[in-house]
């Protein structure tokens, strides 16, 4: 049955006579992902986080609507990685304006970007956007921060690891290659000790920092860790999907 909580899977017939107070559209990239994790990686990851963290809203009464993920992110660190796809700021601060023009002319105020990709930065085009859009509430979040990653997993990473290993063992397996054919994903660390230490910033030329494009040891995945950390995250985003919709945000702060 079509999902009326997903806008690739529903129809006019329903949505004619809809109304939603959110709407949801998940960001992710096209990418390597160590050598044995699908390009798709993050776009899996935000489509079936946005599409079940709905499902537990929506039978709640939450009216929120899943938009299509968009597949493409910022990758300019990655240039020299073959067929990892880049979409620059400000191509996605003009995708957001379109889509946020849209959602506002058809009367639906809430919008959330729900990042999926470590390499999108949201904050300054939201600033941005919310002088355009003064009707609008503007927000994003980022899944891989949202749950305790160290009460599951025991090796920490950012890229293709533990997690997102354990993650795509759950939602694709039958994508993910062999375990002998994964990286250790060792990361070389910057040499100017403020950068390393994360105060200072400055972008990692991901060839450089990794020999197989991963950060962080995948080795001790597993599919039960993944269906434990995708649940985790699904419940506590359904629930600030059901504190936005229902927010009046006019009356936001005590």
């Amino acid at each position: 049955m079509p999902r009326p909580y997903v806008l690739a899977d529903t129809n006019w017939k329903h949505l004619k006579d809809e109304s939603f107070d959110l709407a949801v559209l998940p960001w992710a990239a096209t990418e390597a992902h160590n050598y044995h994790l699908p390009y798709s990686t993050d776009t899996i990851e935000a489509t079936a986080i946005a599409e079940e963290s709905a499902r537990l809203a929506w039978e709640q009464g939450c009216k929120v609507i899943a938009l299509p993920t968009i597949p493409f992110g910022v990758n300019t660190g990655q240039s020299d990685i073959y067929l990892d796809m880049n979409l620059n700021p400000s191509t996605q601060f003009a995708i957001l304006k379109d889509v946020i023009t849209v959602l506002e002319r058809q009367g639906i105020r809430k919008f959330m970007i729900l990042n999926s990709h470590g390499g999108n930065n949201w904050k300054a085009i939201i600033r941005e956007l919310g002088l355009l859009f003064p009707n609008m509430f503007l927000c994003t979040t980022h899944w891989p921060g949202m749950a305790e990653k160290k009460e599951i997993f025991d090796n920490p990473g950012d890229h293709a690891d533990e997690m997102e290993t354990s993650l795509i063992l759950h939602l694709a397996p039958e994508l993910v290659l062999p375990k002998e054919d994964w990286g250790d994903g060792e990361e070389l660390k910057n040499k100017i000790k403020a950068f390393s230490e994360g105060w200072a910033w400055t972008e990692r030329p991901w060839s450089k920092i990794s020999k197989d494009t991963g950060v962080g040891n995948p080795g001790m995945a597993t599919k039960e860790k993944g269906e434990k950390f995708f649940s985790l995250v699904c419940e506590k985003m359904s629930q600030l999907f059901i504190d936005i919709a229902q927010a009046n945000v006019n009356d936001l702060y005590a």
